[in-house]
């Protein structure tokens, strides 16, 4: 039963939790990590890890995310950032990683107002097509009417449409808004779409016949809009009401799941452990990869938030550098404060907790317990 707030006499609110909040409960037995499964499947695609990188210019390159495929996970490109405007963004990486701070918004603006070029959309795509591993490329709602077609023809497996916030009723005076339902039924490729933070938004996404939602809004490192527009949805709410609307969707529909992808608020193991304790498939993750040494930012992060061109909702931030790929994602973990083997953690916390895949981690009990640092 949800028990409202007061916040004042003609407003009332309801309590909502990050994961900071909470904390899993072991349960009456444990086994051994080793036999613990953290794969997952959505669509035709089998994914050894329930990772996707998120997609943004200071986590991911044609190269990283091949990388990240071969490990088990699956990279998606930002279609709209460096590397489909620019034929060699390393420079422009490099500068930007070097700006001042003072600068770097500004600067950003300048450097991602070149055009978007569909010949790069392509080129870098069959880059990562040649390796083998799965083709993930995100547009945003904006962008999409405009690209998808370049996307589709280039041959991307899995099809993301990233933005803030997304609805399957955006309301436009000005143009002919993308109608997600009708778009989503004439592809042939799975698309996976967000952000949604509530049960009935998330509901409305997985009946327009979205493979899977992105759960998040403003949750990211690299994200200013509770500052800024004054919006936020606390994690461990937002991703426990959006499984809460896949389970009444997968009842509605006779048996279609659709998968949930907590995107934002997800930095170290921890945070990890309790995305999939709260009813998440897998997380997106962005500062966590922004930290290994390949990724093109160089120890900084931002998204596309960050360098848009009249209300900026994002910023360049530090996160530095904590290993490569391989220990980020594998280990051996070198310190204690969750930022190396996510997946070992993962493992780890299963096994103690007793679960033995994912989607028995699902129904772990969990406990409101805000973390107080010492």
């Amino acid at each position: 039963m949800t028990s409202d707030i007061e916040i004042g006499r003609g407003k009332r609110g309801r309590r909502a939790y990050s994961f900071d909040d909470i904390a899993v409960v072991p349960s009456r037995r444990t086994r051994d990590p080793e036999e613990v499964s953290v794969g997952w499947q959505i669509d035709a695609y089998h994914v050894d890890l329930p990772v996707l990188a998120a997609p943004m210019d200071s986590v991911m390159s044609p190269a990283t995310a091949v990388a990240l495929g071969r490990a088990g996970g699956i990279g998606v490109l930002d279609l709209e950032g460096l590397w489909t405007r620019y034929e060699d963004p390393a420079p422009l990486l490099e500068e930007i990683a070097g700006l001042d701070a003072a600068r770097a918004t500004a600067r950003m603006q300048e450097i991602y107002a070149r055009p978007i070029q569909p010949k790069l959309i392509r080129a870098r795509l069959q880059e990562v097509r040649e390796s083998g591993v799965t083709v993930a490329g995100a547009l945003s709602p904006q962008r999409t009417q405009e690209h998808w077609r370049t996307v589709v023809d280039a041959g991307v497996d899995l099809f993301v449409i990233r933005g803030t916030t997304v609805s399957a009723e955006h309301v436009s005076g000005r143009a002919e808004p993308l109608n997600l339902k009708r778009f989503i039924y004439e592809l042939d490729v799975p698309v996976i779409v967000g952000g949604a933070s509530t049960y009935t938004a998330a509901l409305h996404l997985m009946r327009t016949g979205a493979a899977g939602v992105l759960v998040g809004f403003g949750g990211g490192a690299a994200h200013t809009t509770r500052v800024s527009l004054g919006i936020h949805a606390p994690m461990a709410t937002a991703v426990a009401d959006v499984a809460a609307a896949r389970r009444d969707y997968l009842d509605e529909s006779g048996g279609r799941y659709v998968h949930v992808i907590a995107d934002g608020g997800v930095g170290r193991s921890g945070d990890l452990v309790k995305a999939i304790a709260c009813g998440a498939d897998a997380v997106m993750l962005g500062a966590a990869l922004a930290r290994a040494s390949e990724a093109p930012g160089r120890g900084f992060h931002w998204g596309p938030e960050a360098h848009h061109p009249h209300l900026p909702r994002g910023e360049r931030v530090h996160v530095g550098t904590a290993g490569t790929l391989e220990q980020i994602l594998f280990g051996p973990g070198r310190t204690a404060d969750g930022t190396l083997n996510l997946i070992g953690a993962l493992r780890r916390a299963m096994a103690t907790t007793g679960y033995s895949d994912l989607k028995e981690f699902q129904r772990i009990e969990v406990v409101v317990s805000p973390y107080q640092p010492f």
